[in-house]
């Protein structure tokens, strides 16, 4: 295996925790349709909002619609509400930190403008990442393979050159179907010994 240069992460489930559950109930409580209703609707919005074409307060309206409600949250009660479900990763930063002395690390995510405003300033060492390829941003969203072509530019690297890590398996397949060293993300234990592998131990 060549030596890896950098090394791709996903923010969800690997950087920071989200428990959907959370904001199913949340969203159940507000506007009361049941949280399995809420589940599938958010579902079908997922794609405009990952690609920044659903901000805003048209994201807003459309959650709180979505809760079942007949009003909308103001802007301050949504974006609690939106952000309640995140935790940090304690246990993989450490690991992280250690990455940056070695390689270039950046960010590859699906994620939104308030989601990601909320976590940025959460994790500082997303500042020392390479670059950050947001799917709002960009317009892409995994498993789009454009968006791992965005990265490989932005970070002036060879697609062997690189590894991916994600808890999606389906955005690994795309990662590797492009000659990505693609790791599917479980816990930091693991993650430390997929580091190893790729001899990057921290």
């Amino acid at each position: 295996m060549p030596g890896i240069e950098v090394v791709f992460l996903d923010l969800g489930n690997v950087l920071a925790f989200h428990d959907d559950d959370v904001l199913f109930r949340r969203l159940s409580e507000y506007g009361g349709a049941p949280r399995e209703t809420i589940r599938e609707r958010l579902l079908a919005l997922w794609a405009p909002l990952n690609r920044g074409t659903l901000a805003g307060d048209q994201l807003r309206h459309a959650v709180c619609q979505a809760s079942g409600a007949t009003t909308v949250m103001d802007a301050e009660a949504f974006l609690e509400v939106w952000t309640c479900y995140f935790r940090l990763h304690h246990e993989v930063l450490p690991m992280v930190e250690a990455l940056l002395a070695r390689v270039q690390v950046a960010l590859i995510s699906n994620t939104n403008e308030l989601q990601w405003r909320f976590l940025r300033p959460q994790l500082p060492v997303l500042e020392r990442f390479a670059t950050h390829v947001l799917s709002h941003e960009v317009g892409l969203a995994k498993p789009d393979p454009e968006i791992f072509r965005t990265a490989l530019r932005q970070v002036g690297r060879p697609p062997g050159a690189c590894a991916f890590f994600d808890d999606i398996p389906e955005f690994v397949d795309a990662a590797r179907a492009l000659g990505i060293h693609g790791q599917v993300f479980t816990t930091a234990a693991n993650f430390r010994v997929q580091l190893a592998r790729l001899g990057l131990a921290p």
